[in-house]
């Protein structure tokens, strides 16, 4: 694909106050434009500007999932820590039959955990799309 050669000779200097140049910054870097020369040729020859939106609802959603998913990550590190300190308390009968409970809901406690990931991923993966 050939790239379109500009025939760009005249240069045009404009001067800003700190606050105007710090609105078109703004405007310009919620834009798609990559150059500030962009967006204001955009703007002077009136052709539209693509700005980027951002859905803050999402963002908050995010954060709320990415904190859920640490903390089951972290609840299942803890009670699968508890479960090997248990399993060095052999000696005492009632611990062995503890032992066997637990182990049971342990493995139903990280099968959750694990499905919940997956949706958790599938989630996001289709939010981010």
């Amino acid at each position: 694909m050939k790239k379109e050669t500009s025939n760009r000779t005249r240069i045009v200097g404009l001067r800003f106050t700190p606050e105007e140049y710090q609105k078109i910054e703004r405007k310009w870097k919620a834009s798609t434009c990559r150059k500030l020369s962009d967006y204001i040729r955009m703007h002077l020859f009136n052709k539209p500007v693509t700005v980027k939106y951002r859905n803050e609802s999402l963002d908050e959603f995010m954060a709320e999932v990415i904190r859920l998913k640490r903390e089951l990550h972290s609840l299942g590190n803890n009670f699968n820590q508890s479960v090997k300190k248990l399993h060095t308390l052999r000696q005492i009968p009632e611990f062995k039959t503890w032992i066997l409970n637990s182990e049971f809901e342990r493995k139903i406690l990280l099968e959750k955990v694990e499905e919940i990931k997956i949706h958790f991923q599938k989630i996001t993966e289709k939010w981010l799309q």
